[in-house]
């Protein structure tokens, strides 16, 4: 009697996953950078941008600090993403290929997302802490890339450091979380397999995603920007609320939900389709080889 094939996540279709969600994401973020360079110093209550709508804080920043302050600290945001998108891709459709079809629902969804989105943080969180300190191009910053930073702040701040607003962050994947679940399901009850639907599917699972959780982002940003000791995620959001009301909490959504709406849903159609294509090319139909 023949054994059944023993199912595992290294395989070239995960492999395929991850690396079409990376390219996706990386080609997403390229085309939409300004914008988050936008909400983020909105994030952080720029006062020259506070009253700005995110268009007009654009042609702001261009005619005052020119054109590299729209692109400040990309690179190795575009490196991290890379390396993000790369973890959540495998860890969501490497589990995803272990279960069968029949049991695949929303529930099940809900799960992977979470696992992904916690493994995602945990791994990547040292990266993101990096990042934002180049985005600030601060004149005084001591390095100048994402492992002279690591190594700069891990040794002049303490390991401890590198992990900066990972409690927001593992809150925040309840954003993921949602946005996949979402996906995922509204791709199971509209089955239209085009670039232009994807797109929507993604636009609205996101934007549901971001406004259910963008108080928490504004928290993350803050807390990966302090050097030392540090407020709790509960206590930040509450200074915020006393200091400055509600519409505190929710500085720059205007501009994050250009940004990430736009940026997800070009992800999703762009990652739907290169790995809709690698498959035609390189594995045909649905064939599985351990890699």
């Amino acid at each position: 009697m023949s054994k059944l094939p023993q199912k595992t996540i290294f395989t070239y279709e995960t492999l395929v996953h991850a690396t079409a969600g990376a390219a996706a994401s990386i080609f997403a973020m390229s085309s939409v950078y300004p914008l988050d360079m936008i909400k983020f110093r909105k994030q952080l209550e720029d006062k020259e941008l506070a009253e700005k709508s995110t268009f007009e804080g654009i042609i702001h920043l261009l005619k005052t600090e020119g054109i590299q302050s729209l692109y400040c600290g990309i690179s190795p945001v575009l490196k991290t993403l890379g390396v993000s998108s790369f973890v959540y891709f495998y860890a969501f459709h490497g589990v995803k290929s272990l279960i069968p079809q029949e049991m695949r629902n929303s529930k099940n969804d809900f799960l992977l997302s979470l696992f992904a989105g916690v493994l995602n943080v945990i791994t990547t969180n040292p990266l993101w802490v990096v990042n934002n300190r180049l985005k600030r191009c601060d004149e005084e910053l001591q390095f100048t890339g994402l492992l002279d930073g690591l190594v700069h702040i891990a040794t002049t701040e303490g390991i401890s450091t590198l992990w900066n607003g990972v409690a927001p962050s593992l809150l925040l994947v309840s954003n993921p979380v949602i946005n996949f679940t979402l996906y995922e399901a509204l791709k199971r009850r509209f089955p239209i397999k085009t670039a232009t639907a994807y797109f929507l599917l993604g636009a609205l699972s996101k934007t549901i995603a971001t406004i259910l959780t963008y108080p928490l982002q504004v928290a993350q940003t803050r807390q990966r920007l302090t050097k030392g000791p540090r407020m709790s995620t509960a206590a930040l959001l509450l200074t915020l609320l006393r200091k400055d009301g509600p519409s505190a909490l929710f500085t720059g959504l205007e501009s994050k939900l250009w940004q990430t709406v736009f940026a997800t849903a070009l992800m999703f159609a762009t990652y739907e389709k290169v790995a809709r294509l690698v498959f035609k090319l390189l594995l045909g139909t649905a064939r599985r080889k351990n890699f």
